[in-house]
């Protein structure tokens, strides 16, 4: 079994109360290998930072100004975006029903008990620690697969799937950039995607983006230790990988 040292979790907070903010985060380090990223003080603050930085884990309050936090994960799940571990935090229990509905991974009720965050911090450790070492191998081979479709205005063009550079989603949509063409694709979300690729040419950098390996020109330095990856495209375009995928990326690639 791994040290709990190999498993670091990188986590986002948002509560409208400062106190209640510093407060967990405090018992977050007590607890240890647990990274607070960045602290949201609204629901929608929070969806940025949770598509900005992906985070392992996102502790939400129930209550806060301009989206609460089940409102939160709707608007995740509506726009396509694949959730972090969430955990509401929340002085009232009425909402526990709706939250599990959504997909939530624990439900801590205000003032959170150390003890009983610990046992969250360990569940979610766990998960995160079994993905890990299913990390995919990015060595090219021949694809076999189908053809993807790209709609671009009241054209369908036909494109070989190792023509497509990247791939990615915003507000539902799917958008696949090719050397010749960028367009929408059929697809609904980026999982179905994958589906349709070869796992050992297309890797998902981050969660709002799928990369085809043989297109990456570059792999630059960004924040906190993780990385863009600068793609073989006419703009020369730049995706972030995430907090967990950059680690892959140092092991599988000795950065």
């Amino acid at each position: 079994m791994k040290a709990r040292a190999t498993v670091p979790l990188s986590a986002i907070i948002a509560d409208d109360e400062q106190l209640a903010r510093d407060e967990l985060k405090f018992l977050l380090g007590e607890i240890g290998d647990v990274e607070v990223i960045a602290m949201a003080t609204n629901g929608l603050d929070a969806v940025e930072l949770i598509q900005k930085l992906d985070p392992a884990i996102a502790f939400l309050d129930i209550q806060m100004p301009g989206l609460d936090g089940l409102g939160v994960v709707r608007r995740l799940k509506d726009g396509g975006i694949e959730l972090p571990h969430i955990v509401f935090s929340t002085a009232y229990e009425q909402h526990a029903i709706e939250a599990f509905r959504l997909d939530a991974m624990d439900y801590l009720l205000k003032p959170v008990e150390k003890a009983r965050l610990e046992e969250t911090i360990e569940r979610a450790r766990r998960i995160v620690g079994d993905r890990v070492t299913e990390a995919p191998v990015l060595v090219p081979r021949p694809a076999t697969f189908s053809k993807l479709v790209v709609r671009n205005g009241s054209r369908n063009l036909i494109v070989d799937p190792q023509e497509m550079i990247y791939a990615t989603i915003a507000d539902g949509v799917i958008t696949l950039v090719t050397a010749q063409a960028e367009g929408q694709s059929n697809y609904r979300t980026l999982e179905e995607l994958q589906g349709a690729l070869d796992p050992e040419f297309f890797w998902r950098a981050h969660r709002s983006y799928v990369v085809n390996v043989n297109r990456i020109r570059e792999v630059v330095p960004w924040f906190k230790s993780t990385y863009k990856l600068k793609m073989d495209d006419k703009k020369g375009s730049e995706i972030p990988v995430s907090r967990m995928q950059s680690r892959r990326l140092r092991d599988m690639w000795n950065l």
